[in-house]
């Protein structure tokens, strides 16, 4: 049998349970995961940071399990808590809002119900403790009655939640609607010393898996083999997708009949708005002496000289735009809700992210007008190549 944590956690719809304190929340999900995930307690408060549960919900499949502390928590610990619990509400495919069956909704929980709603996110409302009521009043749609400590309508919680997340519009492709069956597709992977030893990256990986699930082939080489490789075909491949530190290399490499694009483009396209992102790179022409520039990964893996983010990309957008420049960092979860003093945003492809996270990161930096570009595009606008890395997507590249 697989391992069900496999699968990426980016890959993961993510259900969420969100609730006051002491209304059964956490005896909750233990009860929905079949596990002791979370510390139960009549001490209210008890969930003090947001837990996380990989689990297979049938017949939906693999998904995220995630317990939050209390919407009500006091103090300022209390207020970091909540703030964390909102900060989760950016990554929910599905929340699942906690409340006491014993008594009504109070503002704090109409409040949240109405974020949520505000947000787009499908929701279901669970009345816990159903079990101390002698009636159980008729169930709206989307709300349901339950309770941890009996088990009563677990079962039937966990298949609306399926039914529900399943309603959520499918990812985009990846390649495969760039491929035919049998078509070949050159991969370039560097290997230096920032490659992950033994392995390859989580978008190198996902994108050999699309291509065969496509019924293309995949013929992977390092860029300092890719003339060779090109050399040997029979035939020109369908596409090159080349990891973008090597972008002018492999501009230069591949012929111009050969369609090019890099890993960042196809995951700025799968996990977020590759229109958006394609203007947002406009912004580098107009930066100025001392504005400030936001460079955000979604993972949080060890910083290296010669590190993409942190060196690289500040200092290609140094030498182009020959301004003094401010840069900032983030990583993993952490992304500033205020990003008004930033001239311009800068993401990684997001492997490790969520698209709904994507999509609530590129939405706060287009509510607030910032402009947000992606790695690869960027790097490809930068080397003056980005027309070709989007002639595989001609409705996009017509923006340009």
């Amino acid at each position: 049998m697989a391992d069900l944590n496999s699968t990426p956690a980016g890959e993961r719809l993510h259900i969420a349970f969100f609730g006051r304190r002491n209304v059964g929340k956490s005896s909750l999900v233990n009860a929905f995961t079949g596990q002791d995930l979370a510390i139960v307690s009549d001490v209210p408060g008890t969930t003090t940071d947001p837990v996380y549960k990989a689990m297979e919900l049938l017949p939906l499949g693999p998904v995220m399990i995630i317990d939050t502390p209390g919407i009500d928590d006091v103090g300022k610990l209390g207020r970091l808590r909540v703030e964390r619990t909102r900060q989760v509400l950016t990554k929910t495919d599905l929340a699942v809002v906690v409340t006491d069956a014993t008594r009504p909704l109070d503002e704090t929980e109409s409040q949240l119900l109405a974020l949520i709603r505000e947000q787009g996110t499908p929701c279901i409302l669970v009345k816990n403790k159903a079990d101390l009521l002698s009636d159980l009043p008729s169930e709206a749609p989307g709300t349901i009655f339950t309770s941890a400590a009996t088990g009563f309508h677990i079962r039937e919680l966990k298949e609306l939640a399926a039914h529900t997340a399943a309603q959520r519009s499918p990812s985009r492709p990846l390649v495969a609607d760039l491929l035919q069956p049998g078509d070949l597709v050159v991969l370039v992977v560097p290997i230096d010393k920032a490659a992950p030893k033994g392995r390859l990256i989580l978008p190198q990986q996902q994108t050999i898996r699309a291509i065969l699930d496509a019924g293309g082939m995949a013929l992977v080489c390092r860029e300092v083999e890719l003339d060779q490789t090109l050399s040997r075909l029979a035939a020109p491949p369908k596409l090159v997708i080349t990891d973008s530190q090597v972008f002018g290399l492999a501009d230069r490499v591949v012929p111009r009949e050969i369609l090019l694009t890099s890993f960042s483009i196809l995951m700025a396209r799968y996990k977020g708005d590759l229109a958006l992102t394609v203007a947002g790179v406009a912004a580098l022409d107009r930066l100025r002496n001392g504005d400030r520039v936001l460079i955000c990964e979604g993972c949080t893996h060890h910083r290296q000289c010669g590190d993409i983010g942190t060196e690289k990309l500040p200092q290609w957008i140094r030498a182009y735009t020959g301004k003094e420049l401010e840069f900032s960092f983030t990583s993993g979860r952490d992304f500033p809700a205020d990003l008004g003093d930033y001239a311009l945003a800068l993401h990684c492809g997001g492997c490790m992210l969520g698209s709904q996270e994507m999509a609530c990161r590129q939405r706060l930096c287009a509510d607030q007008g910032v402009p947000v570009t992606n790695y690869g595009i960027a790097i490809a606008f930068l080397h003056g190549i980005l027309g070709r890395a989007l002639e595989p997507f001609p409705q996009i590249r017509a923006m340009l």
